[in-house]
């Protein structure tokens, strides 16, 4: 990145203070789509496009570790103590399953754009860059280009980035800050104007304009407050909460409170962990109505489509299971169970127990003529103490994701809303 903390903190600063101080009455609503492409024509599980969206998930949580410690000046308290550092290096690219895909609009005369709805990410950005970025004029890739000239709000800091993907892939560009608009709320935010973008980038590998980060500053490349702690910070939204239903039908982002529509009865809460990525305890993990585990750290990631899980911690629960080892045909740390006898799995969070249904909990199988269906849990080592509770999880659930008390909140999704397969 070349470009200085002093110059985005100062910048930032400068359009928070100056914005309008008022509150908008009510929340915002944000209808949400998703793209799903993990399977196969013939639902069997997409095997190259499931490890490269995990591949995508881990360079996230890395990179979100190193920007805590170089935001904070120490490590991320759930860190590995004693692991070799890593850098997270280069991005992988991604499919883009898994993506929750809602509408933005930025600048005066606004203008709209298609971004991805993330809480394992810190700021707007695209393809787990902490920040957002969107295509110049003169980008050579890009359906919707933002141009700053065009823009009676675009502010041009006099810095300029570049990101890495891999092997040769990059995209650079210039830093500018404008007014991003989600349904009725306003902020002024940094993002990148790209002026490169490799072919990997192009709409059929990724069709989203950006991805809009939902964790805390501390997890972001800039350090800079995002989008939505900026809304809260000018008293935008009404309260500093905002909630998702990931459900098949009706799936939606919520700012400023929750939708009484979306879910039933009380919300079960627990308290933040870590102002970094949004990472609670989970209290119990349940196999087949028996406890396997208990108080476990996990961090709620809508970009991830699956449940990382500790190795120890998830051979301890597919053996509790009857699940099987599938390093051989998937990948270290799959696991299979038959098809036609899918295990019950429960998390608790806040003293209350959440099911994860059959058709959530099984990926599908492993190939067309298989009877072995892939779990939604993985085994997997991400210099990290804690899990990572992605889709397969939070699609059957109403959460609330609290700023205000650092805490997040769990309901029961309305009957109406009820799950489907995990990737229809």
């Amino acid at each position: 990145m070349h470009f200085t903390f002093a110059t985005v903190i100062a910048a930032l600063l400068f359009f928070v203070d100056a914005a309008p101080q008022h509150t908008k009455q009510g929340g915002a609503v944000i209808p949400l789509s998703k793209r799903s492409s993990l399977l196969n024509a013939d639902k069997s599980v997409n095997l190259e496009a499931l490890r490269s969206h995990v591949g995508s998930t881990r360079a996230k949580i890395l990179r979100g570790l190193d920007n805590f410690e170089k935001n904070t000046g120490a490590p991320h308290p759930s860190a590995v103590k004693g692991a070799q550092k890593r850098d997270s290096g280069p991005i992988p690219l991604s499919s883009s399953a898994g993506f929750w895909y809602g509408v933005i609009e930025v600048g005066v005369p606004a203008n709209t754009y298609t971004v991805v709805f993330d809480t394992g990410s810190g700021h707007v950005f695209v393809i787990y860059i902490y920040d957002l970025f969107l295509p110049g004029p003169s980008c050579n890739y890009g359906s919707h280009p933002y141009n700053p000239s065009t823009s009676l709000t675009s502010a041009d800091i006099g810095e300029q980035f570049i990101i890495e993907y891999q092997g040769d892939d990059h995209v650079f560009g210039d830093l500018y800050i404008d007014i991003i608009s989600i349904a009725e709320l306003e902020t002024e935010q940094i993002f990148g104007v790209a002026s490169h973008y490799p072919p990997s980038l192009s709409t059929d590998v990724f069709p989203a304009d950006g991805v809009l980060g939902m964790a805390f500053s501390a997890a972001s490349t800039f350090y800079a407050n995002t989008v939505l702690e900026n809304l809260i910070a000018t008293r935008e939204a009404d309260e500093g909460v905002f909630a998702l239903s990931l459900a098949s039908s009706g799936a939606e982002l919520y700012i400023g409170g929750t939708n009484p529509a979306m879910y039933t009865g009380e919300f079960a809460y627990t308290p933040v962990i870590v102002a970094g990525f949004w990472q609670v305890t989970m209290e119990n993990v349940l196999a087949n109505e028996e406890t396997v585990l208990s108080n476990v750290g996990c961090i709620i990631d809508t970009g991830s489509e699956l449940i990382h899980g500790l190795p120890d911690d998830v051979a301890a629960l597919y053996a509790a299971i009857g699940g099987i080892d599938a390093s051989d045909i998937v990948g270290d740390g799959y696991y299979t169970f038959p098809c036609d006898n899918v295990p019950t799995v429960n998390f608790t969070f806040g003293g209350t127990s959440f099911s994860i249904p059959a058709d959530t909990l099984n990926l599908g199988p492993v190939s067309s003529d298989s009877s072995a269906c892939i779990g939604g849990i993985l085994a997997d080592n991400l210099d990290t103490e804690s899990w990572v509770i992605g889709n397969a999880f939070l699609k059957n659930v109403y959460t609330v994701f609290d700023f205000d008390n650092m805490r997040v909140g769990f309901a029961t999704l309305r009957s109406s809303l009820a799950s489907t397969p995990m990737f229809m």
